[in-house]
């Protein structure tokens, strides 16, 4: 598909305080205040939650959540909190959208005039960038998109951002992935998207771990053609990497199989998850117990909901 591209952004993250939560979250919590008054303010510095109607009204601008599952997601809450602390009377709503139906309902919706952007999370990240009329560079490059605001002309622009923020988010931490061997599963929008970001950040060599095997080596090859370090197929041993990153929805059930073999890990290797709930992932406790500096996904939302919000906020542009 040829679509009219922009140039990567180099934003980085603001610095407001982070928010526990992302779009690969287990159970949805209590929202943030909207519009706040000078007591939910007092309450929200205390700690305690506040309502996320207390602002809305009839000129209220929407933004959307998709995604299958979608009842774990808790991007509601810290990406409202951000739009309203940057004085916009707006809110972003969960919508649960099946595959099958996401074409339908990203084209239909349009006709929502207060509609000004869609957050997209699993699994629609590959599948919605079909349906962008332009895109970032980046997102071209992945073929997929996880934030698309609404043109000029009432079409789609798309961006990739979860890679940005989870090399943010370990820098933040003090975990620099240049120079280091780098193991990661998952394949999919947010891994694709860290993949690449991981690549660029001057990690020394790159191997990526994924069932589907197509998906996998399409991404390897992609990834290659950069010329910037050796990317290779991986598994599920971790001995011999000294970065190693779940990118894939390993852990948010009970009974789901850890990522990798937590017996190759060695002391020091920095170890990573996406999922943010449960805020410990067997795969992060694992690591710990192994002494591994980790970086869980809770981190990584404070940085991707702040790169989503800026991008959400840039003033639209026709496009052809």
């Amino acid at each position: 598909m040829n679509k009219p591209t922009t140039p990567m952004s180099t934003t980085t993250p603001g610095t407001r305080p982070p928010d526990q939560g992302g779009a690969q979250g287990r159970h949805p919590a209590p929202g943030h205040g909207v519009g706040l008054d000078d007591a939910d303010e007092r309450r929200h510095s205390q700690g305690a939650p506040t309502s996320l109607l207390g602002g809305l009204d009839g000129s209220s601008r929407l933004y959307l959540i998709l995604g299958d599952p979608i009842a774990q997601v808790k991007s509601p809450q810290g990406v409202t909190q951000a739009l309203q602390q940057r004085g916009h009377n707006a809110v972003l709503a969960p919508a649960h959208v099946a595959a099958q139906d996401l074409h339908g309902f990203v084209r239909g919706v349009v006709a929502a005039e207060n509609l000004d952007g869609l957050i997209i999370t699993v699994p629609h990240k590959l599948a919605s960038y079909s349906l962008c009329d332009s895109a970032s560079e980046r997102a071209t490059f992945l073929g997929a998109v996880n934030v698309m605001r609404r043109t000029g002309n009432g079409g789609w622009h798309g961006d990739q951002v979860d890679g940005l923020a989870y090399v943010a988010a370990m820098r933040a931490k003090g975990l620099v992935p240049t120079g280091r061997r780098a193991l990661l599963a998952g394949a999919g929008g947010a891994g694709s998207a860290i993949a690449e970001a991981l690549v660029r950040a001057g990690v020394a060599s790159l191997s990526i771990h994924d069932g589907d095997a197509e998906r996998r080596d399409g991404l390897i090859a992609r990834l290659a053609s950069l010329g910037l370090c050796p990317v290779t197929v991986g598994g599920d041993d971790p001995a011999g990497f000294d970065l190693v990153i779940n990118a894939t929805p390993c852990g948010m059930a009970t009974d789901d199989p850890l990522p990798f073999d937590p017996a190759g890990l060695s002391a020091g290797t920095i170890v990573g998850d996406v999922i943010t709930s449960p805020e410990l992932t067997p795969w992060i406790a694992a690591a710990r117990e192994r002494h591994c500096p980790t970086l869980q996904g809770g981190e990584m939302f404070a940085c991707v909901r702040d790169l989503m919000v800026d991008f959400l906020l840039e003033t639209p542009a026709v496009t052809n």
